[in-house]
């Protein structure tokens, strides 16, 4: 259906790739796989033929239909949110102009019969495809689609360009979906959307019977959908014929084998070199000297499969702090809107977080979630009711929009440096290598920074001061999932308490030991841990 043959790709000189070559069958689930800067948007882009291959050949299957959904959004306005949705189905749009049409010509009463006869047979074809692709229903699966993505059916209507950016892209995304093509492209769907959202396109995608080739920091949404794993490394390409778990347990294998094979290797050589050093001046043994030389020239190399470069934190020493760690007492927030109407967000949460709680914030979009953090963190107000902060408790905050807020004249080092006065340019240097910042990389400008710098920019602020308070709302949003693993193990020898919102189920299960749930205003405390709360949600 779509074959990549020995693809590769130069950027600014450097070798991105080589050599790439899979195949995504009719039906198959493909997750590609890669740490960031191996070129995983790159291919999704010379697919669509947004870019080119220095070297190698994509071919499509005839007739096959792609659909490409990606974090550039484009320019969308001038219609309202279930127009744009119906107008990403192309070829129904297109049917239903050529229908429009021939209803105009078959309207002309001086049609000759023979002429009718012709826009008759067209008129006919075309409705009959028009109601194969779902031309009939096509308004009402947009509305599914929008409302399965967040979108209120009160909201339908609204003008596209009266949508903030996070959900033009939900839009955007119900565009790919409606078109009901042979094979989907999507780079990073789950970003920026909710919990719910996300177990709605899971199902989606799992009923979707074409084929699907994405990209995702989300490792259970990958797990639930992908049946093969394409794995970009070393710039080249290795296919897995498996979900994301399956890949990392044969990953692991392959590289034992690897080494093994690499080791042999290396004392064979060992032993060939030493034979010819040793006999190279006899003059009875340059026969066989000349023979080992040519063989040893001929032998290809086993490269040893390189470990991904990770970060490795060190967490200072935690002061113990109160065991009362956070009072609630009848706090109520709602919002006054422009026109004076009241809206309420939550009311009268009263509940005590003790000392080394992990806890999961979790709700519905709008539930008040990230409200609730800011006022815990004082960086919004209560309408009522109280939060106290226990005795010597110390608060880090890391919130939605905290990587806006860093300073983008700074440079990486210089902006740490202000966060961290007390630590000199030696402990600086070696706290951003911990995050990946190496060499010349700490003075890069913040402004040049992609999202998951700019985070982890913030993350090494906040963990390498000694708090005994984490407040982290949705800390994993624009990191890669081997990012993710790493700043959960950090988490998990964090011996402070933690107060974390999040959409990653896997970061979830692993960290928190309750659950803090915000439904229709009121708050209910789990003890048990996350899966132990969505196994109750079932049952309920």
């Amino acid at each position: 259906m779509l074959q990549l043959s020995n693809i590769s790709k130069i950027i600014g000189g450097q070798k991105l790739f080589s050599e790439v070559t899979f195949k995504i069958n009719p039906g198959e689930k493909v997750g590609l796989v890669g740490a960031n800067g191996t070129g995983k948007t790159t291919i999704f882009r010379m697919i669509m033929g947004e870019e080119r291959a220095d070297d190698g050949q994509i071919s499509l299957a005839t007739n096959t239909m792609l659909s490409y959904f990606s974090q550039s959004v484009g320019e969308m306005r001038g219609k309202t949110a279930l127009m744009e949705v119906v107008a990403g189905h192309k070829r129904v749009n297109q049917l239903q102009i050529e229908l429009k049409k021939y209803e105009e010509q078959l309207s002309n009463p001086n049609l000759e019969e023979k002429e009718m006869d012709k826009v008759l047979d067209k008129m006919g074809n075309a409705q009959s495809e028009f109601e194969k692709l779902g031309g009939y229903e096509i308004e009402s699966n947009a509305e599914e689609i929008l409302t399965g993505l967040g979108i209120a059916p009160s909201d339908h209507s609204k003008m596209v360009e009266d949508f903030s950016g996070g959900w033009k892209m939900r839009i955007a995304l119900a565009k790919v979906l409606i078109s009901t093509p042979d094979i989907i492209l999507m780079d990073e769907p789950t970003n920026y959307l909710d919990m719910e959202t996300i177990l709605w396109l899971e199902e989606w995608l799992i009923k979707f019977k074409g084929s699907i080739l994405m990209t995702t920091h989300d490792r259970d949404f990958m797990n639930k959908i992908a049946n093969k794993i394409i794995e970009l490394a070393q710039g080249t390409s290795t296919i897995y014929s498996g979900n994301y778990d399956f890949y990392l347990q044969e990953r692991e294998i392959r590289k034992k084998q690897n080494e093994a094979e690499y080791n042999r290797q290396k004392d064979m050589l060992k032993k060939e070199e030493e034979f010819i050093a040793r006999f190279q001046a006899r003059v009875s043994h340059a026969a066989q000297v000349q023979s080992r030389i040519k063989k040893l020239d001929k032998i290809e190399r086993v490269e040893l499969m390189s470990d991904e470069e990770e970060m490795r934190i060190l967490l200072p020493d935690i002061p113990r702090g109160g065991n009362d760690v956070i009072a609630i007492k009848n706090l109520s927030k709602h919002w006054t809107d422009s026109r004076g109407n009241v809206n309420p967000v939550f009311s009268s949460l009263t509940m005590t977080i003790n000392r080394q709680d992990r806890i999961a914030v979790v709700g519905v979009n709008g539930a008040g979630k990230s409200t609730l953090l800011k006022i815990i963190a004082s960086k919004t107000d209560a309408s009522s009711g109280e939060v106290t902060i226990g005795p010597s408790i110390g608060l880090g905050y890391f919130g939605q929009h905290t990587i806006e807020v860093l300073n983008l004249e700074n440079t990486v080092f210089e902006e740490l440096s202000s966060k961290l006065p007390d630590k000199n340019d030696a402990m600086i240097r070696n706290i951003l290598a911990a995050f990946l910042f190496r060499g010349d990389e700490v003075f890069k400008k913040i402004r040049y920074l992609s999202g998951g710098e700019k985070a982890r920019v913030v993350l090494a602020s906040i963990l390498s001061t000694p708090l005994n308070l984490l407040l982290l709302d949705e800390p994993t949003n624009h990191l890669d999932i081997k990012s993710r693993e790493v700043l959960l193990d950090t988490l998990k020898r964090y011996q402070g308490t933690i107060l974390l919102v999040s959409h990653d189920r896997f970061f979830l299960r692993a960290i928190t030991s309750k659950v803090l749930e915000i439904d229709k205003g009121h708050a209910y405390l789990y003890p048990g841990n996350y899966q132990e709360y969505l196994d109750s949600k079932k049952r309920s």
